[in-house]
This record gives structure tokens, sequence and C-alpha cells, in this order.
């Protein structure tokens, strides 16, 4: 009798204790995700630049008159704290690495909607959350300095903004040409891409100009390696533009990164967190990074001012001849990259009015008064987006030195930057 009651007190024992819960699996918190993000790009156009998933996960509810910012910010919470429950001790590298994005991903989606619901942070603040970057501190002295070898480049009576200006209109592609040039230059790109890369067979993109826009080029990319590419016609475009743009949207930047994060990471893979792409995230570091190191990986040297002179000069009907001059001013403006960062910083933290931050552009970048104050247009939509095309090249070109890929060495190059686009990586996983 003891032993069968002893038996019926075990029974009960076994019944009581209940089974510890299931840790998240990344798939599930995927979808999650996935569905979050979409929900919130209904609010804000700007939210979702890409998505390539499964059609039954788009919304399917009607979009409210306000954003339900409180709501979409506690299911962010949840999915943070689920994705720190995830039990990464059987993940490899990779597998790990992708959950170390996840994670920052799923910060830079809150911080954005504590934005959208009116929460204010600093210019670094900002992009440390977003991007997972520390943008680096330049002093105004730090620009004076490198204006001073242009004053030697351009000698003249008048300010050098005005010296500048006559001289760069020599470089202005026809109108009619435009179209011809550029896609001379995105064939030249492509086939420079493709010959390391192997695109997909079906890869495409469409090409389409455009008017009244913040930036001067986009990739609208479609999913299945199909890309929408569209050019801002507003103001006058120079001839180093076509390859620039060429690269950056095209080959090997944005439209070959996306397709690769596709086919590597949610097809072949399932990772569907990947199908989308929450523009203001660290995602974007490594996008505009990538797309503009990659203008040095597919035209390394002295190649891309060969292939200019010989082939871009006379179909846009432009002095070759200058060529070598016009590069060399643009290498020390280039020096000059971080002063917009600064004029960024100083107008979203509120330090110099929109004007001021205009004539900062103007002073330390060349730009003309109306592409100037375009320009501040462009730091009112996208903010401290602006590091990712500076500070974003320096990380990846840096990360592929170290990884071997420097210019004498241009096959290991090009692996270790098909490796980079190919994987999850965020700003801080370059250090």
């Amino acid at each position: 009798m003891k032993n069968k009651i002893a038996a019926l007190f075990a029974v009960i024992a076994l019944g009581s204790c209940s089974k510890p819960p299931e840790k998240p699996k990344m798939n599930a918190l995927a979808e999650d995700y996935v569905k979050l993000v979409l929900e919130v790009g209904q609010y804000n156009s700007d939210f979702v630049d890409a998505y390539y998933g499964p059609e039954e996960w788009k919304p399917t509810s009607a979009k409210l008159d306000t954003i339900p910012a409180s709501d979409f910010i506690a299911r962010a919470n949840t999915l943070i704290e689920n994705a720190h429950l995830v039990d990464t001790t059987a993940f490899s590298s990779i597998e790990k690495a992708r959950h170390t994005m996840f994670k920052k991903q799923l910060t830079a989606v809150k911080t954005k909607l504590e934005m959208l619901a009116g929460k204010t942070y600093s210019f670094d603040e900002e992009a440390k959350l977003l991007y997972d970057a520390e943008p680096p501190h330049f002093t105004e002295e730090h620009f004076n300095k490198l204006i001073a070898a242009l004053e030697e480049e351009l000698p003249g009576d008048e300010d050098l903004a005005t010296r500048y200006a006559a001289f760069e209109k020599q470089f202005i592609i026809p109108k009619d040409k435009l179209d011809t040039v550029f896609r001379v230059a995105i064939t030249e790109a492509r086939k420079r891409t493709n010959h390391h890369f192997k695109l997909p067979q079906n890869e495409d993109f469409v090409l389409e100009y455009v008017n009244d826009k913040s930036w001067s080029g986009y990739n609208y990319y479609q999913g299945k390696s199909k890309s929408l590419i569209q050019i801002n016609t507003d103001f006058p475009i120079f001839i180093q533009r076509a390859i620039d743009l060429a690269c950056h949207e095209g080959y090997p930047g944005h439209h070959v990164f996306n397709a690769l994060l596709e086919q590597n990471l949610v097809d072949a893979k399932g990772w569907k967190e990947f199908s989308v792409y929450p523009l203001f995230s660290p995602q974007s570091l490594i996008a505009e990074g990538s797309a503009n190191y990659g203008i040095d990986v597919a035209f390394p040297g002295d190649e891309r001012v060969a292939f200019e002179k010989e082939v871009l000069f006379p179909i846009a009907g432009l002095d070759a001849s200058k060529a070598d001059k016009y590069y060399k001013i643009l290498g020390l403006i280039g020096k000059l990259n971080y002063a917009g960062n600064e004029a960024a910083r100083q107008y979203l933290n509120g330090e110099i009015s929109r004007e001021e931050a205009a004539k900062w552009l103007e002073k330390y970048l060349f730009y003309a008064p109306d592409r100037a104050l375009q320009r501040t247009r462009f730091i009112d939509q996208y903010r401290s987006y602006v590091i990712n095309y500076n500070l974003g090249k320096d990380l990846v070109a840096d990360y592929v030195k170290a990884k071997g890929g420097t210019v004498d060495q241009p096959e290991k190059r090009w692996a270790v930057f098909k490796e980079l686009l190919s994987n999850p990586h965020t700003a801080s996983s370059l250090k």
C-alpha cells in the first residue's frame, strides 16, 4: 500500500512539473519582424526600401489615420526580448552573425519608431542606434587646410567656389547624350562585375530619369534579381557621375548587393528577415558603404580615368585632354567629403540654420546654391543617414584590406568584397 501511495505521489509530482518554455526560434522571430516592418512601412514611405518575401506576409488590414506608434514599439520590444532569449550555443559562426545583426536591426526599427512618435536624439546618438556606427568629428580648421590645397590648383582673383563652378562646367554631360553615356557606363560596370561574381542569368534593371527628388540616384530593388534605377536630372550631371552611379546603384552596388542577399540568405538559407530592407538600419551602412567602395573595386587605380577618357568623354563630346586635371581636383574635393556630415550634425542638432548649413555645403563641397538647398532637403528627409556614404565606405575599405583585398591583389579584393555582400554584417562587425 505504501508503495502504491508513493507511486501515486510520484505521478502527481511529475504532472505538476511543467516543461520549461521553449527558446524562441529565429525563423519565427524573423516572420514577426518582417510583418512589423511592413506594417510600419504603411505609415512612412521611406521606412521600407525593398521587400521580396512571401506575398501573404504583407499587411491586409486597413491603415489607421495615425501611426499606432506605441503598439509598434511594444511589438519591437517583445521581439528584442525574445531575440535575446534565442539559444545560440549550437550556432555556426554565420548563424551567430545572423543573430547579432537581427538584434541590431531590431534596435534600429525600435529607434526609428520612437523618432516617428516624436522622440529626438542627437546626431551621434541617432547614428549609433540606427546604423551601429560612431561618426567621426572634424574641425572647421581641418577642412580649411584642405581648401588651401585647392586654392593652388585653381588660382584666380574670384572666390574659390566661383572658380570651381566655372571650371567644372566643362564636364557637364549634354542632356541629349545622358542616356547613352549612362548605359555605356552601366554596361561596362556590369561586365566587370559579372566577370568576378557570375551574376544570376535573369538579373536586369530598368533605367528611368526623374525630377524633383532630394537625391541624385536611387535603386528600387524589385526582387528576383530585378531593379528599377532612377537618375535625378534636376541639376546638371557631370561626367564622373556616370561611373559613380552605374557602380553605386547597379554593379557592384545596390542592385548586386540585394541580389546576392536574396540568392544566398533568403533563397538558399530561408532567412526571411533579409527579404525586407528597413532603410534606417545597420544594413544601410553596409549597402551605401559597399556601393561607394564598389566603384574603386570595379574601376581600380587609373582604369577609371582611362576608360572615361577613351570612351565616355568622346561619347559626351567632352575634351578628354582635361580629364587628368579634373580628376586631380576631384580627388582633393573628395577629401572634404566629411564636411557634409558636419553640416548635417550641426543642422540637425539645432546649432545652425538651414541657410547656414547650405552655405557650409557651398563653401566646403562647392555646391551651387540651389543644389546646396536640395541637399538640406535630403538631410531633412534622411537625417544621420548621410554617414553611410563616407564612413560606410571607409569601414568597408578597411575591412576588405584587412582581409587581404588590397589594390595589388584584385582577385582577392573581389572575393572578400563578394563575401561581404553575401553575408550578415554591420558596422561593428567590420572592425
